[in-house]
């Protein structure tokens, strides 16, 4: 949300050498002056993005886009001492809230990040944020951060930690086509920090880079040992040539929240005779591009059949029958699921 106008100048500047001294950078004298500058910017848009935010440095729920700033001593930012999470917001349900919740609070346990408010009270201002938020589709994002205070390496002089969380309206839909990935070339995390969803997420951003690069869609991991990992922000999940359901261990990966529901749902079509069965174990590149179908797993997705890989078909390089029934299945649970996956929001009318 920063001052696009004035960083265009400093660049096309910058590119003509000895031409510096021509250079005038603006000084905002007062705090109006700049709020206006700000509301300029965001009048031009016609349906704001993110409707609302929390912030614990405010104190509070903000409707207004060009206040929703976080400040640039706060460790998340300058050092990436920060975890973060996410649910959906479907029809006017938040969907997995819980288990996101649960999730960010390991990753802050792991990142050694201490909680600036119980969980009941986190869970509460997320239920509040979206309710004010007037959003009924879209997602829900936060983040708990070690806080602002110096640019030290260590935490431990910052006051307190920091909360935040943004509703973002995204009119999402089930996926239904097919995409080419390919193998990443990035390195991937290590364990300690592939498991916990923390903001340092360079790796996860250059390999899709590289994907979209090679004219892909994104890409999947291997690890040193030559067995499948991921994708750059999702879990990655096949149908074997036996029509059974596979996912890589967790170990060393992000547990993923919708690959937990989907590995808990799917035993239903193995009830119905669809699938032979649903298993985790190490899955081998071979393995893996032999399978007859293939898809990520992910929250907005909920799957996205995956048809070619290395420029290699998988299976019959077309979007399965399996891999739509099991979308179907999350995307039914995602609609019309139990109490215990989809929470009401009280939005006041």
């Amino acid at each position: 949300m920063e001052n696009h106008t004035h960083s265009t100048t400093l660049s096309n500047t910058s590119s003509e050498v000895g031409n510096h001294s021509d250079l005038k950078v603006h000084v905002f004298n007062s705090s109006s002056e700049l709020l206006e500058k700000l509301h300029q910017r965001w009048s031009k848009v016609e349906k704001k993005p993110y409707p609302a935010m929390y912030s614990s440095v405010y104190g509070g729920i903000i409707l207004d886009p060009a206040m929703m700033v976080i400040p640039i001593d706060d460790h998340m930012v300058h050092r990436g001492h920060g975890v973060f999470d996410t649910a959906i917001i479907l029809d006017g349900y938040l969907y997995e809230l819980d288990v996101h919740l649960d999730r960010i609070l390991r990753s802050a346990t792991t990142a050694k990040i201490s909680l600036p408010f119980p969980r009941s009270m986190l869970r509460s201002i997320l239920i509040q944020l979206t309710a004010a938020s007037k959003c009924k589709k879209g997602t829900l994002r936060y983040w708990l951060s070690a806080g602002p205070g110096n640019f030290l390496l260590s935490s431990s002089g910052c006051p307190t930690p920091a909360f935040y969380a943004v509703v973002i309206d995204d009119d999402f839909s089930q996926c239904k086509e097919g995409v080419k990935v390919i193998t990443s070339t990035v390195a991937m995390k290590p364990p300690l920090f592939a498991t916990m969803k923390n903001v340092n997420y360079l790796p996860n951003v250059l390999s899709v880079m590289e994907a979209e690069e090679k004219g892909a869609f994104a890409s999947i991991w291997v690890d040193e040992a030559g067995y499948i990992a991921e994708g750059p922000n999702v879990n990655v999940a096949f149908i074997t040539q036996e029509k059974e359901l596979v996912m890589p261990l967790f170990d060393n990966i992000l547990h993923g929240c919708t690959a937990k529901r989907l590995l808990e749902l799917a035993p239903q079509l193995v009830e119905q005779g669809i699938l032979k069965g649903v298993t985790t174990k190490n899955v081998t590149v071979e393995e893996a591009k032999g399978a007859a179908e293939m898809m990520y797993v992910g929250s907005t997705l909920p799957l996205l059949p995956i048809i070619m890989w290395d420029d290699q078909p998988i299976g019959k390089g077309q979007v399965g029958e399996l891999t739509m029934a099991l979308s179907d299945l999350l995307w039914k649970d995602m609609v019309a699921g139990p109490d215990t996956q989809r929470i009401p929001v009280p939005y006041i009318e």
